[in-house]
């Protein structure tokens, strides 16, 4: 008896949670025993065994407007029908392109094109590896043509690009730099 309690005072508590492990059910021990004597066990417990994504931006773009929010509004039913929580979704304005066609083997325009492209984004948080894998199968399976997808990492610039700048603004702040540099000369 004295050499029982010897034994338990002179080792770790998780050498004993794991002799303790061997002689309970396991399920019931894994929640009580803590790898720390300093926190308490329900710390623990609350964690995901699973790795977990960090933000996620699914970056949507392409030429097509109705295709697009169409293809956008199926991204955010699908991470609701696999209880994905989507944090955030938005639009970004559009960039317009001017394509020339030229007539072969020549510098002579043959046609122009005015295009814009229109870009959607989705973020999604605390996606389990476990799913995120599939759920991008199932994107990647129902893009339809002509819209490209990229996901990438949140980051705070991303953030920046979702605002349109406001040209007055803009201008009164140019004027009150002007009147308070006088001497400097402005192109």
């Amino acid at each position: 008896m004295l050499l029982k309690s010897f034994f338990i005072q002179k080792h770790s508590s998780a050498l004993i949670c794991h002799h303790i492990k061997q002689l309970v059910r396991p399920l019931s021990l894994a929640q009580r025993c803590s790898t720390s004597i300093f926190e308490p066990d329900y710390l623990e417990s609350g964690k995901s065994k699973i790795p977990l994504y960090n933000a996620l931006n699914i970056q949507l773009k392409g030429y097509d407007f109705p295709v697009l929010e169409s293809y956008q509004s199926f991204v955010h039913k699908i991470a609701d029908n696999m209880n994905i929580e989507v944090e955030d979704g938005w639009a970004i304005p559009p960039q317009y392109l001017e394509v020339q066609r030229f007539k072969p083997q020549s510098t002579v325009v043959e046609a122009e094109y005015k295009m814009a492209i229109y870009e959607r984004n989705v973020q999604v948080v605390d996606l389990p590896s476990t799913v995120g894998s599939i759920f991008f199968e199932v994107l990647q399976t129902a893009l339809p043509e002509g819209v490209t997808m990229t996901v990438h990492e949140h980051e705070e610039a991303y953030e920046e690009l979702r605002y349109i700048p406001d040209v007055q603004l803009l201008e009164l702040k140019s004027e009150l730099e002007k009147l308070r540099n006088p001497n400097v000369k402005r192109k």
